[in-house]
């Protein structure tokens, strides 16, 4: 398809070639005529600007890359393919977490102090003759590369790549323990090159970075954190105290624990299995993947095995795993609360299966595993 240079198709087109060519004026041009068409780009430009945008995203000049990206994301929000978009920019956005990283050591080994906070445009000289420009830049544009990352991981394939990734590594590590790197790619029939982009591009690697970073800043990027602790086809066995009963549901794509909450609810309240307040249909379906929010209120105590208390601004990532398994225990609310339902990332869609009720013999064999009710604590 050919399009005018007037319009978001020529801009990706020119912008695609100049980068290529490391046309630096010409580049800069259709940098500038990529932000002024986006908003009335059509949709067949969307989904093939998206990912042309996001394989030329490394090629790209360190401080322009991140708005490229925030681009990209944002085609990916109105219909461009998501996988294709993904490997492009969760490597800039590991480059952009390394260079907050170096950025943190650096600020503390020439005399620390609080962070700079980052503005519209380019780190100051001063800045960058403590740090690095690179470090600089990995600090100044990690709150684009947020907004750009969390954009695909919206997607549930994006997050399984993600996984996969994880899974490759440490199933060659397991198979083959000892031997080298280029011996175990091999015998899975990939690469070197292939495992080693694989193993890197893992979220524990990319949460190791942030957490990093976070320790640095005393800034938390939150949805990014939250996004990349997102679990999908997850198991969880769930202990309702006040009625002695166990279940084992299924969750996917919930960003935080006060939509579990909501869907727990629905589950068990609402299907009949336990007693108390259920969610109306329009709080469930809010947390699923109909768009806005409608208040509700708890209809219980979400507690860890030990007796700690998981806190509704927490995620399902926090649940701790119990013989391999995430365990949750349900008590009556200490306290009268209510929220607005809804999602965390509005466009993620959520879900919780109850898969079945427990026998009486594996409920008591579970409940055997946590600590008998009393105070909470956390």
């Amino acid at each position: 398809m050919i399009f005018s240079k007037a319009d978001f198709g020529g801009a990706v087109a020119d912008f695609e070639a100049a980068v290529v060519a490391q046309d630096a004026k010409r580049s800069g041009k259709a940098f500038i005529r990529l932000q002024e068409t986006f908003g009335r780009a059509k949709e067949t430009e969307l989904f093939a600007g998206g990912p042309r945008l996001a394989a030329v995203l490394e090629q790209v000049p360190p401080s322009p890359r991140a708005v490229v990206a925030v681009l990209v994301g944002a085609c990916v929000e109105r219909g461009a393919d998501a996988e294709r978009c993904a490997p492009g920019v969760l490597a800039g956005l590991r480059a952009a977490l390394e260079g907050a990283v170096a950025f943190g050591e650096a600020w503390a080994a020439t005399g620390g102090g609080a962070f700079p906070v980052p503005d519209d445009g380019e780190p100051g000289e001063e800045i960058v003759e403590r740090t690095g420009f690179e470090a600089a830049v990995g600090w100044w544009t990690l709150s684009q590369w947020e907004m750009a990352a969390v954009a695909l991981l919206n997607h549930r394939a994006v997050r399984a790549g993600l996984d996969g990734a994880a899974a490759v590594r440490a199933g060659l590590d397991e198979e083959a323990a000892g031997a080298g790197l280029d011996e175990r790619a091999a015998g899975a029939g990939l690469d070197d090159a292939t495992v080693r982009g694989q193993a890197d591009s893992g979220r524990g690697e990319l949460l190791r970075l942030l957490t990093a970073v976070a320790q640095a800043s005393g800034q938390e990027l939150r949805c990014l954190s939250y996004a990349l602790r997102v679990l999908d086809d997850e198991p969880l066995v769930v202990l309702h105290r006040p009625s002695a009963t166990g279940y084992l549901l299924r969750l996917s794509g919930i960003g935080d624990n006060f939509q579990l909450h909501t869907l727990l609810a629905d589950a068990l309240i609402g299907g009949g299995h336990v007693a108390g307040r259920a969610p109306s249909p329009q709080e469930v379906a809010v947390c699923r993947e109909t768009p806005g929010q409608v208040e509700t209120a708890g209809s219980f105590e979400l507690v860890a095995p030990d007796g700690d208390r998981l806190w509704n601004e927490g995620t399902p990532a926090d649940i701790p795993v119990v013989d391999g398994v995430r365990l949750l225990v349900l008590d009556e609310p200490s306290y009268a609360r209510s929220w607005p339902a809804g999602r965390f990332f509005p466009g993620m869609r959520g879900d919780l299966i109850l898969e079945r009720a427990l026998e009486p013999e594996e409920t008591e064999r579970w409940f055997a595993r946590v600590s008998p009710a009393g105070e909470l604590t956390g």
